[in-house]
């Protein structure tokens, strides 16, 4: 009995002492990637934010993407500033917050980039912008790309990352489906290659619009790709769904895109979809 009372004051030692190590070790060393569930190093990511052992893309920023996508970058429309259409409580405080973790005055960073001897016109949706919610001047932003775009007879390349409408704007946020839809149709009329690159996560009505509307569509490894949430659609149907249901895998196994693309070989990917597309005068290979 002394004997187990011994090793049982051993154990609560053991366990205290590896609560206070790990209480030492700063906050964002070690993190889980939430795919394949591995415990990552943070500079085993490496260059893309990406898990080593499952390809998995981290949640970045648009400004951090644009460090490794493109060559050059002239950013277009940084003054616009949502007017609250709710006077909805303490939403002006949510964008001055976001405002300041991302360096952008909303949702999606537009401009005109260059990759090689290619130029296009390029939004980049931010998820660490009130999880990249489509508002008034995120809508506005991507429509006058698409307009810009037009006039200059340029590509749109267009990475979209969402949780859905922002409830922030209300009626006025989902508007911008039907706003940006008509600016991406227009675009096509004149000729003019749309390629979009669906990030995690991908959801509500950006892929119920605009997200779906490319000419080639493209998706990170292992993104959420989807309209509802899981949940709500096990509530609306009353039944379990597949654990990968909205996984990028399992949306391309059934022809809702054409591709799936790693982060370290996007550069390249758009650089020659871009060329192939703008070769033929015009006329779209897609």
């Amino acid at each position: 009995m002394q004997l187990f009372d011994e090793l049982k004051t051993l154990g609560q030692k053991h366990i205290k002492a590896d609560k206070k190590a790990q209480e030492s070790v700063p906050s964002g060393v070690w993190l889980a990637c939430p795919k394949c569930q591995q415990s990552v190093y943070h500079k085993d990511l490496g260059r893309y934010s990406t898990c080593p052992n499952c390809g998995y893309g981290f949640r970045i920023s648009s400004r951090d993407r644009l460090e490794w996508l493109v060559d050059d970058f002239t950013e277009f429309d940084a003054d616009l500033q949502t007017k609250d259409p709710l006077d909805f409580p303490d939403y002006d405080k949510k964008l001055q917050k976001a405002a300041r973790a991302t360096d952008l005055n909303d949702s999606v960073l537009t401009g005109k980039a260059r990759i090689g001897e290619q130029e296009f016109y390029l939004g980049i949706m931010d998820p660490k912008f009130i999880m990249g919610s489509l508002g008034t001047v995120t809508g506005e932003k991507i429509a006058r790309l698409f307009e810009y775009a037009t006039q200059a007879s340029k590509a749109v390349v267009l990475f979209t990352a969402s949780g859905g409408a922002r409830m922030q704007e209300g009626i006025f946020s989902l508007m911008q489906m039907a706003k940006v839809s008509q600016v991406v149709k227009e675009h096509s009329e004149a000729g003019l290659f749309y390629l979009t690159v669906l990030t995690d996560p991908t959801t509500g009505g950006v892929t119920a619009s605009f997200a779906m509307q490319g000419d080639i569509i493209l998706a990170e490894p292992h993104a959420l790709i989807g309209f509802a949430g899981k949940r709500v659609i096990e509530q609306t149907m009353h039944q379990k769904v597949p654990e990968n249901l909205q996984d990028a895998e399992n949306i391309l196994d059934h022809g809702f895109i054409d591709a799936i693309v790693a982060r370290k070989q996007e550069k390249d990917t758009i650089e020659w979809l871009v060329e192939m597309n703008q070769e033929k005068g015009g006329e779209k290979l897609s």
